[in-house]
């Protein structure tokens, strides 16, 4: 069931789920307010949460409304594609063998068969960023379980559209967004620390603050430059 409640105008979206909890979303890139609430909870009391969560949102909207956003990537000669943070240009190299990925000093190397179109080579491109990611994490995530005294059991590597990073409690199981393999390696430590520090503590509450400021005294600063960079171009299909 889906309900829309208004606050002043700002226009919210409630659907009611099977679940325990009431979660709220901002949704780039214009600022769609979304409220996932259990089925028994009744609209009053979702407006009273959405009230005291009013301030949040409009500071979300507010930033998803200003973030600069990477123009959609054609995958032509000398485009400009980043790793670490870094900017590279693209070279294509056709060639009759599988395809493959080089780096060079400043340029990415995308070897293709003849004719291979663009989602193909955004498929091989990717693919290419998960491995180096997958590569990069073990070492990141060992670092951080012999400060934090915390373990992860499992790590993944998916695109997602909102977030940076997922974390389950239950399975010890943290996700990381596949674009951080494009962002510098404090930033991608960030993300790491945050996640982990929900193994400790589930919600952005005062106690996993405290968490962070101990662990990583500067994440805040690596918070705004991650926030501060280009996104990812979306086509937002609501």
């Amino acid at each position: 069931m889906v309900d829309r409640i208004e606050l002043g105008d700002i226009a919210v979206e409630v659907v009611r789920k099977e679940i325990k909890n009431v979660h709220l979303s901002v949704y780039p890139p214009t600022g769609r307010v979304r409220i996932s609430a259990p089925l028994r909870m009744d609209l009053d009391t979702i407006r009273v949460f959405a009230i005291s969560k009013l301030g949040w949102i409009k500071k979300q909207q507010a930033r998803q409304q200003h973030q600069e956003r990477e123009t959609p990537r054609e995958f032509l000669e000398k485009e400009s594609h980043y790793f670490k943070g870094r900017r590279y240009l693209l070279k294509i190299r056709e060639h009759d063998a599988p395809p493959r990925v080089e780096l060079k000093h400043s340029h990415i190397e995308l070897y293709v068969r003849r004719g291979t179109d663009r989602e193909k080579m955004r498929g091989i491109l990717d693919e290419w960023y998960r491995r180096q990611l997958k590569a990069e994490l073990p070492a990141v995530i060992g670092k951080w379980e012999k400060l934090m005294n915390v373990r992860v059991h499992e790590f993944g590597i998916k695109k997602m559209r909102t977030r940076w990073g997922t974390c389950n409690r239950e399975a010890g199981r943290i996700w990381l967004n596949l674009e951080l393999a494009k962002k510098p390696a404090e930033c991608l430590e960030y993300i790491v620390v945050h996640e982990m520090a929900h193994l400790l503590e589930r919600n952005h509450t005062a106690g996993f603050v405290a968490l962070m400021d101990r662990f990583m005294p500067a994440w805040r600063f690596h918070k705004e430059a991650l926030n501060r960079l280009p996104v990812k171009h979306e086509d937002w299909n609501y």
